[in-house]
C-alpha cells in the first residue's frame, strides 16, 4: 500500500529524529550485527505516531504507551542489505520487575519489514526491554536488551 508506506516512513523518520536528538548518543544508531544479519531497534512514545498511521496499522496511541520497532536485514555477499521476516518476541520490565510481554505486529511493505510491539509505562519510567529475534527458524535466536526512560506527553 503506497499510502501506508508513506505514512509509516514518516512515523519512523519522526521517531528516529527524536531518538537522535533526545536520547543518549549511544542510542542514536541502534543495531546489532550477528553474522549475516543486522538487527535494528528503537523505542519511542506512541504519541509520535500520527493518528491516521496508528489507525492504518491497528496501533494504540496514548501518552503512557510506547512502541518498540524491530527490523532485520540480511547482508548479501555483494554488500547489499535486504529486509527479511523473522520470529520476534520480547518483554518490557520496569525497575520493580513488573513485566509486560510484547506482542509484535508485522508490517510488511515489500521493500521494508518492521515489527512493532507496544507497552504501557508511568511518567519518568526506566524500562528494560528484552527482545529475541530468530531470522532462521532452524537456528537459535539472537537476544538483545536495552534500557530507555519514557516520559508521558
Amino acid at each position: 500500500m503506497k499510502t501506508g508506506y508513506t505514512l509509516f516512513t514518516r512515523l519512523l523518520s519522526t521517531a528516529l529524529f527524536s531518538v537522535m536528538f533526545f536520547a543518549l548518543p549511544a542510542q542514536a544508531a541502534q543495531f546489532i550485527s550477528y553474522g549475516d544479519y543486522e538487527i535494528h531497534y528503537n523505542a519511542f512514545n506512541s504519541s509520535f505516531v500520527e493518528p491516521d498511521v496508528a489507525k492504518t496499522y491497528g496501533l494504540q496511541r496514548g501518552k503512557r504507551r510506547a512502541m518498540v520497532n524491530i527490523s532485520v536485514l540480511k547482508k548479501g555477499e555483494d554488500g547489499t542489505k535486504k529486509p527479511i521476516s523473522a520470529l520476534i518476541s520480547g518483554s518490557a520490565a520496569n525497575l520493580l520487575q513488573q513485566t509486560q510481554n510484547l506482542d509484535f505486529k508485522k508490517i510488511d511493505e515489500g521493500n521494508a519489514v518492521y515489527y512493532i510491539g507496544q507497552f504501557g509505562f508511568s511518567d519518568d519510567m526506566l524500562m528494560r526491554i528484552s527482545v529475541s529475534v530468530q531470522p532462521d527458524p532452524n537456528k537459535p535466536s539472537y537476544d538483545l536488551q536495552f534500557e530507555q526512560r519514557f516520559y508521558a506527553d
